[in-house]
């Protein structure tokens, strides 16, 4: 082939790199929309609004938060991974939609590794189980026996199906041995608030979430999901601690973007990201929530994520359980 047809057949190649490239240098060039996939009012949209503020001033390009919730997290995570390549678009990942949701779900429409850039852990809290104050259980063990001698055992509501706190709900019927009904609802904030009005008697809720309302006493704690207790709720035992070692789970929120991202543009926020947790106020913020700020950056993530699907996977199917 003459060296000139040649040159002409490699020109759209060429022209591609460099517009990657330019792009590549002025990014971000249009506001950010920072997908939260739940609603208003949980503790991936807090985490996600604290971080938001400190991070677009940084960018110098506003970021918009957008809540699209639906099926455990999976529409806003579907939503990211459709968006192949496009570095103005990011998302809060989270247990529910890259831990559970893939392997609880019979039909998911991404690949939770494969569809996704990893970049950063954001925080990680525990779940507690909260009652209303008029529930006659004033520590885990009396909810155990209430809950064996009431026929059909005990309604508990988590903010969806497929969330960390639903499973860790699972994991405490099996390990107690008794029938908890779980009533998903559309976010936390419904059923915190069915909670406190008597209209459900407990809720498996994350901490960030639950503790204004315990400090408060609108709600009553008796147990929370690590290994040991937590700082925030220091009279409170853990799942662990009162009897149920097998009931033992970690909230996990982090940020990724889509895949087919350039390299570049992964390192700016993996710096960001870093930046925005070491600051004191963030820090502040987040401890004032019960969360503790992540300290992994993308392969460390990405192996994180990898394992939570592995295990999840294993309850999943050891326990027989099912979407509501």
């Amino acid at each position: 082939m003459p060296a000139p047809r040649r040159a002409l057949l490699a020109l759209p190649a060429v022209i591609g790199t460099l517009r990657t490239a330019q792009a590549q240098g002025n990014w971000p060039e249009r506001p950010i929309r920072w997908i939260v996939n739940f609603p208003p009012g949980g503790a991936a949209d807090t985490l996600s609004r604290i971080l938001a503020e400190q991070i677009g001033t940084r960018l110098g390009q506003p970021i918009v938060v957008e809540n699209r919730p639906g099926a455990g997290g999976m529409v806003g995570a579907d939503l990211l991974a459709k968006a192949r390549g496009d570095a103005h678009i990011v998302m809060m990942s989270s247990a529910a939609s890259h831990g559970i949701g893939p392997v609880l779900y019979p039909s998911v429409p991404y690949d939770p590794l494969g569809d996704f850039t990893h970049v950063a852990l954001v925080g990680t809290f525990p779940s507690v189980l909260v009652v209303n104050p008029g529930v006659p259980a004033q520590n885990l063990g009396e909810f155990v026996a209430l809950a064996k001698g009431r026929q059909g055992g005990i309604a508990f509501g988590t903010g969806g199906n497929g969330t960390m706190n639903h499973l860790t709900g699972v994991l405490l019927a099996r390990a107690a041995g008794v029938e908890l009904t779980h009533v998903p609802y559309r976010g936390s904030a419904p059923a915190l608030a069915d909670a406190m009005g008597g209209q459900i008697p407990a809720v498996m809720e994350s901490l960030p979430i639950a503790l204004p309302h315990l400090r408060a006493g609108r709600l009553r704690a008796l147990g929370t999901s690590e290994a040991g207790r937590d700082a925030s709720l220091p009279e409170v035992p853990s799942f662990a601690e009162a009897g149920f070692p097998a009931v033992q789970s970690t909230n996990w929120f982090g940020f990724s973007i889509a895949a087919g991202i350039p390299a570049t543009v992964v390192e700016r926020w993996r710096a960001a990201i870093e930046e925005a947790l070491a600051d004191g106020r963030v820090r502040e913020r987040f401890a004032g929530l019960g969360v503790v700020p992540g300290r992994m950056g993308p392969a460390e993530y990405t192996a994180l994520v990898s394992g939570e699907l592995a295990r999840w996977r294993r309850v999943v199917e050891g326990a027989g359980v099912k979407p509501d």
